[in-house]
């Protein structure tokens, strides 16, 4: 059976080290931090209201997020690659397909929650949409994808990786996912690990990953997280934030209901501040081995209320300086504070590569389904503090059984692992 995820509150045994040896330890102790990935390979305003008849549907529904399977299906979220719940019916709990009332459920009590996924579905009436996008102050550069492209923003230029659908059609309008690497890798190596030309051919949106900086510009752990980096370093990040998005929009078709971020290791603290201080444009985030506390600024709280993942390697999810789970914890203590439906994974492979399998029924499933999925259950305009996923006895596939909502939830894996990635 699998063991009670480990959420030490009380532990703070990190403290110990004094803050000057402790950031000194991460910046050179983690030169090859791999939350996500290994070794690194070089490379490459208002808010309105809606109107809608909640038809439409996105995705695949299979739960890739490496390969695609190229089968050009719309689905549900459950990995089975169909269109429906699993029960063999559409619909939103009150009996018939997609009307938009804002129910959800798919209306036959049987506890497998609603019809997934929701991003690209028109808003029931009156839900409090997305404001606009950011606009950007000069002329867009013209990015190319799969390309390193580099833009002039805060801090000065700044390069990253964009990545569209290799059969990108006029009429799409598509999700937005922004990546922030971990310390010891650079925007190519997030692009390579989590194979994300083949998810964004798969799940249809378009990612951007942007580089972190180094020490000379006064960044010495890639992104302005630590409780020593000053707040115009953060502030220069969050507008690169707002130029990428701009002229990502400027270019293409913006799905602006559908705009996540998610961050690995160093990455994942810095992600937790753009949500929490610069996040009106965010419809969901993942932290995965990140939080919040100690060496690491605090969570902000009044910001913009969504749905957050929080995934972390067990007890020992610890890497020089930083304890990951206690960080996690404290970051997930947040933001149920304030109202943010948290879905909790715990593995137990420490400060390493998230262990997603594919589902035993579908052995050829990609593996990193389960953040693609994520971005896709949660459109901006949902009730604030409520998630679909809330409505099913179970999580439904492609999520493994260590995964659960709700802080404190989630049973920790147990199984081999590689080890820990932190060197």
């Amino acid at each position: 059976m699998p063991v009670l995820g480990y959420h030490p509150r009380m532990d703070r045994s990190y403290f110990a080290l004094s803050l000057p040896v402790a950031l000194c330890l991460l910046a050179s102790g983690c030169a090859d931090d791999a939350g996500v990935g290994g070794d690194e390979t070089d490379g490459t305003s208002a808010t309105g209201e809606s109107s809608g008849d909640g038809d439409g549907d996105t995705g695949d529904g299979d739960g890739d997020g490496d390969p695609g399977d190229g089968d050009g299906d719309s689905g549900d979220g459950d990995g089975d690659g169909d269109t429906g719940d699993g029960d063999g019916d559409t619909g939103d709990g009150d009996g018939d397909t997609g009307d938009g009332d804002g129910d959800t459920g798919d209306g036959d009590g049987d506890g497998d929650g609603p019809m997934l996924p929701l991003c690209g579905t028109p808003p029931p009436d009156g839900a409090e949409l997305a404001p606009p996008l950011p606009t950007y102050g000069g002329t867009c550069p013209v990015f190319e994808s799969g390309m390193e492209n580099v833009i002039s923003t805060g801090g000065g230029d700044r390069t990253f990786i964009f990545v569209a659908p290799s059969d990108l059609q006029d009429d799409e309008v598509l999700p937005v996912m922004f990546m922030f690497h971990w310390l010891g890798a650079s925007a190519n190596s997030f692009y390579n690990k989590a194979e994300v030309q083949d998810a964004v051919d798969h799940y249809r949106f378009l990612a951007v990953i942007p580089d972190g900086r180094d020490i000379n510009q006064l960044v010495p752990f890639k992104w302005p997280f630590a409780v020593t980096d000053l707040d115009f370093l953060m502030n220069e990040d969050f507008e690169m934030f707002d130029d990428l998005l701009a002229c990502t929009a400027e270019q293409y078709n913006v799905d602006k209901e559908c705009v996540s971020a998610m961050g690995v290791s160093a990455g994942a603290m810095f992600t937790s501040m753009l949500a929490s201080r610069h996040g009106d444009n965010l419809s969901s985030f993942l932290s995965l081995s990140g939080g919040v506390g100690g060496l690491v600024k605090p969570w902000q709280a009044g910001g913009n209320i969504m749905p957050a993942m929080v995934l972390w390697g067990g007890r020992d999810d610890f890497c020089i300086a930083i304890d990951f789970a206690v960080g996690s914890v404290d970051l997930e203590s947040e933001l149920e504070g304030e109202g943010h439906p948290v879905l909790e994974c715990i593995h137990n492979c420490t400060h390493a590569t998230p262990p997603f399998e594919p589902p035993p029924d579908q052995p050829d499933l990609p593996i990193f389904a389960p953040a693609w999925e994520f971005m896709y259950a949660h459109p901006y305009w949902l009730e604030d503090g409520y998630s679909p996923y809330q409505d099913f006895a179970e999580l439904p596939s492609p999520w493994p059984d260590w995964c659960a909502m709700g802080a404190g939830n989630a049973s920790e894996r147990v199984g081999a692992c590689g080890g820990s990635e932190c060197q």
